[in-house]
């Protein structure tokens, strides 16, 4: 499925002769799975831990995990977490966010099994009050520390997300002292994630002179920002190591995998977005997923020449408000949206002189921005294989589980 049109021909054909109606979501299973290889390509030796958040699909998060190169998860909220090392046996689970569940803390420390494969995220002592708060007196947890993995830069200031403020080493060695201090807590691992260099893409599609300009500047500071941020992680990690015996370093994500490889305080690498494909992540010039995820949403108005309806459409991505967060209509080649309505709460009305062919219940097919999020928006995915589809796996949402 090359990008951006791929083959949603044959997608739209095995579903329509699969005969479900309304808003479909679809996996071409063969390119998931060539994906997931490829993300192991690239980390050359490094195992990668999936950042369940880019996949919400239970049954996807167990495939991928038997294969060879991958092992563990990162997930986003502590439930899931909890769920996911007890109900699908996930033996490494590292919450990817810091938590203040009450509940869902208290059912973990109830819960032997998944106190042992559950880790959780701290960047803070006032965390860690609230975990010793929380925590019965001769229960032991598992915690990581979030290192600060981002970049200054003179007039532009920080690069990257606003996440942990422990960027130092000795910021992370005190935060580590204080974990050992507190009978409750064991220090084990590091997560440490450079997103202005594996969220951020090198490669804008249009190919003008400013688009040139940008990529050249994104990739001169990503270059710098890694040369910083290697030997800083590095002391930090093995000043760390002098107070506690840590079990795994985890950075990097889906856009910076060779380059966090070449880390030698990493020891497992988090990617999510490579395995599914959203369209968010086109726009690198070292790697190029294959949209393996994609949804249909029927036909169901034609209010003039080149104009159909939708409906639905309105899975729209998080982050900053913007073009880039917008559902792609990527078949019929040639649809796009009317600039007064764009993706519709209910409705989405498209342009094109593509929309002369459709009829009434045809399907319009899109790429989410993201990967997981789509999930959130539907119950069962359909898999593709071939031309048929070959199963229908249920979300998390089809699950009954509703995390964010």
């Amino acid at each position: 499925m090359s990008r951006p049109t791929g083959d949603w021909a044959r997608i739209d054909a095995a579903v329509r002769a699969h005969g479900d109606g309304g808003a479909v979501v679809a996996l071409d299973r063969t390119a998931f799975l060539a994906n997931a290889a490829d993300l192991v390509r690239r980390a050359a030796g490094t195992p990668i831990r999936v950042a369940s958040k880019s996949l919400r699909v239970r049954s996807c998060l167990e495939e991928v995990l038997r294969m060879d190169g991958i092992a563990g998860v990162l997930a986003y909220d502590l439930a899931e977490a909890h769920w996911l090392a007890t109900e699908s046996g996930v033996e490494d689970v590292l919450l990817g966010y810091p938590t203040a569940d009450v509940p869902a803390i208290e059912a973990l420390a109830a819960d032997e099994v998944a106190r042992e494969r559950v880790t959780l995220l701290v960047d803070s002592v006032a965390q860690l009050d609230l975990l010793t708060r929380v925590l019965p007196d001769g229960v032991p947890v598992r915690v990581a520390i979030d290192l600060d993995a981002s970049f200054d830069l003179p007039v532009l200031g920080r690069l990257g997300v606003l996440r942990s403020p422990v960027h130092t080493a000795d910021a992370a060695v005190a935060l580590a002292r204080q974990i050992a201090a507190r009978p409750g807590l064991r220090l084990v691992g590091v997560m440490s994630y450079e997103a202005q260099v594996a969220g951020v893409g090198n490669q804008l599609p249009d190919g003008g002179r400013t688009a040139r300009l940008k990529n050249a500047a994104v990739a001169t500071m990503q270059q710098r920002s890694m040369a910083e941020l290697i030997p800083r992680r590095s002391a930090a990690i093995a000043a760390i190591r002098e107070v506690a015996d840590l079990e795994f370093v985890n950075g990097g994500g889906t856009g910076s995998i060779e380059v966090t490889a070449q880390d030698p305080s990493i020891t497992d690498i988090a990617a999510g977005s490579g395995f599914f494909g959203g369209h968010l992540f086109d726009g690198y010039a070292h790697f190029q997923p294959r949209p393996a995820i994609g949804f249909g949403l029927q036909v169901v108005r034609r209010p003039g020449p080149g104009i159909v309806t939708c409906h639905g459409g309105g899975w729209i991505a998080s982050g900053p408000p913007a073009a880039d967060r917008l559902p792609l209509p990527v078949w019929p080649v040639g649809l796009h949206y009317a600039p007064r309505e764009a993706a519709g709460e209910v409705q989405t009305p498209l342009l094109g002189a593509a929309a002369d062919a459709l009829e009434i219940g045809d399907r319009v097919w899109f790429r989410h921005t993201k990967s997981g999020e789509v999930a959130e928006h539907a119950n069962q995915v359909l898999v593709v294989e071939g031309d048929a589809v070959v199963g229908e796996i249920p979300t998390y949402r089809g699950e009954g589980k509703c995390f964010l």
